[in-house]
């Protein structure tokens, strides 16, 4: 919207989005002991973007957030009503909204090691204060990284071992567990590589020698030599 005798294009100043002055006070810290990196993007308050870097237990990451705002529409011809969230909100929001909908989490006693405490905490602060928060994060994290491990597990048998249902976070909980000697889908990917069943067209695993799909045995020596039993 233009205003009168503006030059074209410019915005009316009723529209724009001006913060009024924040309260200093007003702070959460986010901590961290997942060891990824956390991007949250809330595209309807501003500042709305925010990154934590990887964290352990023995490091943990910490981000201090403050308030944020969105802003409501009353008329085209009245300045937009700020709505801001509280430093409770944002930090809430964050651990929320990202754990939420990943993959093993169920947001109770399974889920990736993030949460939050009311004021801008440090370090030192934190590990004095704060050290059960620490141990119930870290046994969160531990359930939850067991939980994608036996999803995996089950994923890779149902799917006659296809590397395409590992994702990222499998791997990571798999070594953070110290699991990846003992899981065959931890092996070099490239090796992996899903190929045509010559007697269906079925994707198949080329590291097995009888295609799940058809029963037809590609590899007479490795079956043979796996010493698996056909009915006559």
């Amino acid at each position: 919207m233009s205003v009168v005798g503006s030059f074209p294009g410019t915005i009316s100043p009723n529209r724009r989005t001006i913060r009024a002055p924040i309260n200093p006070m007003d702070k959460c810290t986010v901590v961290s002991i997942y060891n990824k990196p956390v991007r949250y993007v809330s595209p309807t308050i501003q500042p709305g973007v925010f990154f934590i870097a990887p964290g352990t237990l023995e490091n943990p990451t910490l981000l201090v957030v403050g308030t944020s705002s969105w802003w409501k529409e009353i008329d085209e011809n009245q300045p937009l009503l700020e709505i801001p969230n509280s430093s409770i909100q944002v930090a809430d929001g964050i651990v929320k909204d990202y754990c939420n909908g990943i993959f093993g989490c169920n947001m109770a006693d399974c889920m990736p090691g993030l949460f939050w405490l009311p004021g801008e905490i440090n370090i030192i602060t934190l590990r004095a204060k704060y050290a059960d928060k620490l141990e119930e994060a870290r046994q969160k994290q531990i359930n939850f990284f067991k939980n994608i491990v036996t999803l995996t597990d089950g994923l890779w048998s149902r799917t006659n071992g296809n590397p395409l249902v590992v994702s990222d976070d499998a791997r990571m909980a798999a070594k953070a567990l110290q699991l990846d000697a003992n899981k065959p889908w931890m092996k070099d990917f490239t090796t992996l590589g899903q190929t045509n069943c010559p007697a269906c067209g079925f994707m198949r695993n080329p590291a097995y020698p009888v295609c799940s799909n058809c029963k037809a045995i590609l590899d007479p020596v490795a079956a043979k030599a796996l010493n698996i039993q056909f009915a006559q």
